[in-house]
């Protein structure tokens, strides 16, 4: 059988692999501290779970409008208006199997074979896949080292954009970084968004887990609704990444073509599990916010012990469950020159189990420093400290 030549450029969520690799060595008898996926270890709240299962009960089982249901699609547009400070109606809404199918149809929507769009790298997998795999010229642009957190390298992008640059793709509040924008870089921002006619995928899948303050959109910024499309996922507030729910959040013009994909693609979404967002997003707010608390113990943990390893940083983000601690003076103290022998020494010797900056895009030019990424979702707090502490032994024997 001969293979579409497209598939050639099609990529893969490189952190499964780092699953597959650390569930082998488990196999193999040794304890695992799984920091590798940004899976939840979580239960999805009780009123959540008992709301899809009425649905069923009610027979909410068959098909339903490929934009979704309009009570969840009218909850989330009132959810976004308060959230953002904007408006949002349900017509600018299209209920989506998950975040993913809103990054596929944002770029089958708005860009042509030859356009290019700028996406985040070290930045989210999926982004410069499914770039390629339509035609499209993927350009990466980076993140700096700031005061506090990463930021945006603004000059690159700028720099970056041509006649042919057509879309941007910004994942505020990150992965795997955990940057977040300042307002000062979303104006400068939107100054180039609108001066190069752009028009940009908001990836806002952590938008909702924010341990102080409050979250931005730049979606909301004076002119650039018209510009957006928000990517919104209920995996992450709700611990419900298994049952593979989200949404489209823009234009009505674009929204329209993004539900016509629905028909052409998956029909619609689940039908009864979007009563049981509408629960979340409209009922008991306190395990919602138990969640949260919970991700932010660990994070201090995690960052705390991180900290105190010689050789390796790491700034404490006020958003997403991910660490992108700097590592490199910890990797020339062990001898390391590579991300995969330290990955590799790391798991075996501790069990911690680790995605390096490569797994989430080619290194750019002029990167001299190493970093690898924790996500603190799916390991309990007791086993964060268990885990990071034989990584702190192990890193500062040399």
């Amino acid at each position: 059988m001969k293979i579409a030549e497209r598939i050639e450029n099609l990529g893969t969520e490189t952190a499964f692999a780092v699953s597959a690799e650390a569930n082998a060595f488990a196999a193999r008898g040794h304890r695992v501290y799984p920091f590798h996926l940004g899976d939840m270890n979580l239960p999805t709240p009780a009123n959540v779970v008992e709301a899809a299962f009425k649905a069923i009960r009610d027979g909410k089982t068959g098909y339903c409008p490929n934009y979704g249901i309009p009570q969840l699609r009218e909850a989330l547009a009132a959810d976004i208006s308060a959230s953002h400070k904007m408006d949002c109606r349900m017509e600018n809404v299209a209920i989506q199997p998950g975040g993913k199918p809103v990054i596929n149809k944002f770029l089958l929507a708005l860009m042509n074979p030859g356009d290019e769009v700028l996406y985040p790298n070290p930045g989210y997998p999926i982004y410069e896949s499914l770039i390629e795999f339509y035609g499209g010229r993927a350009v990466p642009y980076g993140f700096v080292e700031g005061d506090g957190n990463f930021e945006l390298d603004l000059a690159a992008i700028e720099d970056k954009i041509t006649r042919r640059t057509r879309l941007l793709v910004l994942n505020d509040l990150q992965n795997p970084t955990g940057a977040e924008c300042k307002p000062a870089e979303f104006e400068k921002l939107a100054e180039l968004v609108e001066k190069h006619d752009l028009y940009v995928l908001c990836d806002e899948a952590y938008f909702d887990i924010r341990y102080t303050g409050a979250s931005a959109s730049f979606a909301a910024l004076p002119k650039m609704a018209e510009r957006c499309v928000m990517l919104y996922t209920f995996s992450k507030k709700f611990a419900m990444t298994g049952w593979r729910l989200g949404a489209a959040i823009g234009p009505r013009d674009v929204i329209d073509i993004i539900a016509k994909l629905a028909v052409n693609d998956e029909s619609c979404s689940n039908h009864f599990i979007q009563y049981a967002a509408i629960e979340g997003l409209t009922g008991d707010p306190g395990p919602a916010k138990k969640i949260l608390a919970t991700l932010k113990e660990r994070r201090d943990v995690a960052v705390d012990i991180l900290n105190s390893i010689e050789g390796v940083t790491c700034f404490r983000p006020d958003a997403t469950f991910y660490l992108f601690p700097n590592i490199t003076q910890a990797m020339r103290n062990k001898g390391f020159d590579d991300y995969d022998t330290a990955r590799l020494e790391i798991l075996h010797n501790t069990g911690v189990s680790v995605c390096t900056r490569l797994h989430f895009g080619r290194a750019l030019p002029g990167e001299t420093d190493f970093y690898i990424r924790l996500a603190y979702s799916g390991i309990d707090t007791d086993d964060i400290r268990e885990g990071l502490g034989r990584l702190k032994e192990f890193l500062e024997d040399f």
